[in-house]
């Protein structure tokens, strides 16, 4: 069980749930299977016995739970909650867009994560742990203005229509976005997550980092407050007993990357592609809901990916994806603003500190004080629908640079392997399409003209 001491180290709070208790609806909706009459709510029956332990777990999937969390480190949720199964929905605060979250680093709170979750280390490990973390800071805070200037300077090249207004606004941004992949995933962060029962029950007894251990044990707590009945249901003896973390790369494999790495690996079933209307999925995406496009979800495209720790933060938002097992691969990721600022070496120096300093370290520390740059690679799996839906946004330059330049590579391969592909009319942005923005206010300030003329898929610096 979790010490004591780490108690107030992540805040847990269940903060809105299904307004029927639990046992009742469950009870209810596995009785409606049976009887010719709709049943009687709150009529109970043995759902521990008669539906848990039989593995019946649909009637207790319509009971779901939104927590909140604040204080978790951004790499136990890629690398933990995110990870591996698709059953929750969150929204995370922004590491592209909270200042404060870089500028005005609480070093003891990140002090206090180690000690909490990693309490064998000894006081002197724990001493250089933290003196990394601050000279990456350092790195960050020494060049954030400077990143933003040239930050600035690009968006006036390549998007003619932006105004001052929006320069002003989005340059520091941007520059905030590339240049975090100087800092550490282990900083702290805030989410909200919404998972159904039996999701909760299986992330309980799967977790597989300190971290996601006290999270989900916190997260069952909070819901026995409330419905206790439910007690059965988390075992601790069904727990996983031991952790999981990705190898740590070889120092000797250290380099630099200025662009995401990116393979097509297969595309199945392209004979059964039918092309939707554009506007079926703006803006609510119906793609998988249109039974005459059914047979898009037969047809997959199978793909192998290199990109940063970053990035695959912003990959996994798309939950229709299926995404293989990632590995660290040893590049660093240096986009355009901290390749003019000319930070190569910084970066390089930066990778083999973290190498050298993990081999010394519990294995899941190491994997979470990977800088946001640290490149992972895997393979990635998606129908038809699933992948129309992701690179919609992925290829709006609203998105951020390196994974438009993914889905750009993904768009360049589809085209490569057949020019007459129509799954191509998928792979852009709404604005490509329709002339319009679907953003609104956000406007990105491109010239969407070049879509009757020109390349519309250039690269980007920011």
């Amino acid at each position: 069980m979790p010490k004591k001491r780490r108690k107030t180290m992540i805040q847990v709070k269940m903060i809105a749930k299904t307004d029927i208790d639990p046992v009742q609806l469950a009870s209810y909706t596995a009785s409606l299977c049976y009887q010719a009459e709709l049943p009687e709510m709150g009529k109970i029956i043995d759902v521990e016995n008669r539906l848990f332990k039989v593995g019946h777990h649909t009637t207790i999937q319509h009971s779901s739970f939104t927590f909140s969390l604040e204080g978790i480190a951004v790499g136990d949720i890629t690398f933990g909650m995110h990870m591996a199964s698709p059953f929750y929905n969150s929204d995370q605060r922004s590491g592209r867009f909270c200042a404060k979250m870089f500028m005005e680093p609480d070093f003891e709170k990140i002090e206090s994560y180690i000690s909490g979750f990693w309490p064998e280390i000894s006081p002197a490990l724990r001493g250089k742990t933290l003196k990394y973390i601050r000279k990456c800071v350092e790195l960050y805070q020494g060049n954030i203005t400077r990143a933003a200037e040239v930050a600035k300077d690009f968006l006036k090249a390549e998007r003619p229509y932006a105004n001052e207004k929006y320069l002003e606004q989005n340059a520091p941004k941007i520059a905030q976005e590339q240049m975090r992949m100087f800092i550490p995933i282990i900083f702290p962060t805030a989410f909200a997550f919404t998972v159904n029962l039996s999701a909760l029950v299986a992330m309980y007894e799967s977790a597989w980092t300190p971290a996601t251990k006290y999270v989900t044990e916190r997260m069952a707590k909070e819901l026995l407050k409330k419905f206790p009945e439910l007690k059965f249901m988390f075992d601790d003896s069904r727990r996983r007993k031991d952790e999981w973390a990705m190898k740590l790369p070889l120092a000797s494999s250290v380099s630099v990357k200025y662009k995401p790495g990116f393979k097509l690996l297969d595309v199945i079933a392209e004979n059964k592609f039918k092309l939707p209307d554009s506007d079926l999925m703006h803006p609510v995406d119906k793609l998988h809901f249109y039974p005459e496009l059914m047979d898009n979800s037969v047809g997959k495209i199978r793909t192998q990916v290199e990109i940063s720790a970053a990035t695959m933060g912003q990959d996994q938002r798309h939950r229709t994806i299926g995404r293989g097992t990632p590995s660290f691969t040893g590049n660093f990721y240096v986009p355009p603003v901290a390749k003019a600022l000319g930070l190569l070496e910084e970066a390089n120096k930066l990778m083999r500190q973290w190498v050298v300093l993990g081999k010394k370290l519990p294995k899941t520390l190491a994997m979470i004080i990977a800088p946001y740059g640290a490149m992972v690679s895997y393979e990635k799996t998606g129908d038809f629908n699933a992948i129309a839906h992701e690179q919609a946004k992925r290829l709006c330059w609203c998105a951020q640079e390196e994974i438009y330049h993914a889905g750009r590579a993904l768009r360049l391969a589809i085209k490569k392997k057949n020019s007459r592909s129509r799954i191509v009319k998928t792979l852009e942005p709404h604005c490509y399409s329709t002339g319009k923005c679907a953003e609104g206010g956000r406007y990105c300030g491109r010239d969407i003209k070049l879509r009757k003329k020109g390349d519309y898929f250039p690269e980007r610096k920011v």
